[in-house]
This record gives structure tokens, C-alpha cells and sequence, in this order.
């Protein structure tokens, strides 16, 4: 619902700060003529926003669409401001959230209300709860990721590559050194660290991705997914049996952790819905099918 929608660029948020004669928050006075784009004054530079809130005071969270600039976001928290019982609001355009502090007296209902008379779509409270976990859980696997990729590719770069790429090395001594480390015992505890970083890596970065995949399974449907998940395993079980058997051929843990670091960063930043509960597959199928796959989640804390 951006404000290239609506006629003459004024939306119902607009027209609610016009009809209650509101003052604007700086550079949000008047609809953006590009509809998306942010008017100068939106990021303001003035720091962070600072309210008086009483104690007895509660703090709600909400999860809606329709604050995609900067400007609207200015402008929601006005009007939310200007309602009786509420002492402080901010609203969130990246997470798609806002949060409110009221009087006890002022219900959760009368809230959404006001913000469903605003021309906002707000999320039920129950699935603001479990898209700002899910978003949560999702920020925690990219750090997972990341940090466990980090760990496996150093001593790959540092001790597996110049073994591997000897002609980029002009010193072949060091590359002698390296290939005696790898031939002493100490090879044995070197796999044993990378097979169990790139393994928990996987387990937990790919949590979601693996769930989906078993329910698949379960289905007898063969997806994008499934294909995933089996090729890492099977990369993952072969690199295993390399390193602590006989087996002639290279170890692969590298590739398994940098597969989990690609797919966790594209399932975060990339087209896959992060906010979507993998448990509850066969519920997400019964949304309408005008759903916005792109809906935004809240991270906020506090929220009920």
C-alpha cells in the first residue's frame, strides 16, 4: 500500500494527519512524489528519538505493512502519539513493526484499531509473536553460519590450498612443511575440528532448510531443497570417510561450509521468507493466495 497508489499521492495515513491537524515530523509534510523513494528530510540525522514513559505504563508490539519510507514511518508515529493513554511509539520500516507504550486503561484492540484506520494491514498478535522469534532464530543462523565458515576456511587456506595449488607457492620448502603436517598424526585431530564445525554448521544454519526437506521426504516429493540437503550429506559423509578411513580422495568440509554460508545468506537476504515456521508447512499452504511473500517481520522485543 505505498503512496503512488492512491490518488493524488495522499494516503489514509496522510489523510488521517491532515483530517486530526497534526504538525509533520520534519521532510514528512508532504507525500513523496516518487512514491518510494525517501524525501530529504526523512532520515533527519537528529538521533535517536527519546520519550518520557511512565512506569505503569505497558508496551505493545505490533507487526503491519504499509510504513514502506521513511516519511510514513514519521508520520505513524504522530499519529500514535496523539492518541490518549499513549506516552512514547516508534515505528520500525525495515522490520515492518511498531512499537507503543500506553496507559494500561488503552487496549491492544483500540491500538490496532487505530492503526487498521490508518489504512494499515496489521498481523494478528499471535503471528507478530512468531514471525519476531522466527526472524530472531534466522539473525542467530547467519551469525552461526559465518562464524563456523570462518573457522573451517582458515586452516584450509592456510594449511589445505598450497598443498593442493602447489604452483602458486614459490617456496617449496613451506609447501614440504605443510604436506609433512598433513601426513604426522596430528591430521587425525585437524579433521576431527573441521568436520565437527562444518557439521554443526550445517545442523544449525540449515535447521529450516533440513526440516523442510525431511517433510518433503515424507510427502514423496523430491524439491530444490531435498536435493540440498542430500547433496551436503553425502559431500559431508564422503569428506568423512577420506579423512578417517582409507579412502583415497580429497576432504571436503570447505565446500560444506561454504554451501551452508551461501544458502543461509541467500534464505536471509534473498527471496526465501525467513519469518515462515518450517513445522508448520502444510499451514502456510492454506494463506491466501494474494499473500505477500515478501511481508515483513517484527524483531522488536517486548512485544505480547
Amino acid at each position: 500500500m505505498r503512496d503512488s497508489n492512491h490518488p493524488g499521492g495522499e494516503s489514509p495515513l496522510d489523510a488521517v494527519v491532515r483530517e486530526r491537524g497534526l504538525d509533520a515530523p520534519d521532510g514528512a509534510g508532504k507525500p513523496d512524489p516518487t512514491g518510494d523513494s525517501t524525501c530529504p528530510g526523512d532520515a533527519g540525522g537528529s538521533g535517536p528519538r527519546v520519550a518520557r514513559v511512565p512506569e505503569s505504563h505497558t508496551h505493545d508490539t505490533f507487526s503491519l505493512e504499509g510504513i514502506e519510507t521513511d516519511r510514513r514511518e514519521g508520520l505513524l508515529e504522530t499519529v500514535l502519539r496523539d492518541v490518549d493513554g499513549v506516552s512514547a511509539a516508534s515505528a520500525t520500516r525495515r522490520n515492518g513493526t511498531v512499537g507503543v507504550h500506553h496507559d494500561p486503561s488503552l487496549s491492544r484492540d483500540a491500538l490496532r484499531g487505530e492503526l487498521e484506520s490508518c489504512g494499515l494491514v496489521v498481523a494478528p498478535g499471535d503471528e507478530a509473536f512468531e514471525s519476531r522469534r522466527a526472524s530472531q532464530f534466522a539473525s542467530a543462523r547467519v551469525a552461526v553460519a559465518t562464524l563456523f565458515g570462518l573457522m573451517v576456511a582458515t586452516p584450509y587456506i592456510a594449511v589445505l590450498y598450497p598443498t593442493r595449488v602447489e604452483w602458486l607457492f614459490y617456496d617449496p620448502v613451506t609447501v614440504q612443511y605443510l604436506q609433512s603436517i598433513l601426513d604426522s598424526q596430528m591430521t587425525t585431530h585437524f579433521f576431527i575440528n573441521l568436520g565437527a564445525l562444518s557439521g554443526l554448521a550445517f545442523l544449525v544454519a540449515c535447521g529450516p532448510t533440513i526440516r523442510r526437506a525431511a517433510a518433503a521426504v515424507r510427502d514423496g516429493e523430491f524439491t530444490n531443497e531435498v536435493a540440498f540437503v542430500g547433496g551436503i550429506a553425502a559431500l559431508y559423509g564422503y569428506s568423512t570417510l577420506t579423512a578417517f578411513t582409507g579412502l583415497e580422495g580429497a576432504v571436503h568440509y570447505d565446500l560444506v561450509a561454504y554451501a551452508v554460508v551461501v544458502a543461509t545468506f541467500w534464505t536471509q537476504f534473498g527471496v526465501t521468507d525467513t519469518a515462515v515456521d518450517p513445522a508448520s508447512r502444510g499451514e502456510s499452504a492454506a494463506e491466501p493466495a494474494d499473500a505477500d511473500a515478501d511481508e515483513p517481520v517484527a524483531m522488536t522485543d517486548g512485544g505480547r
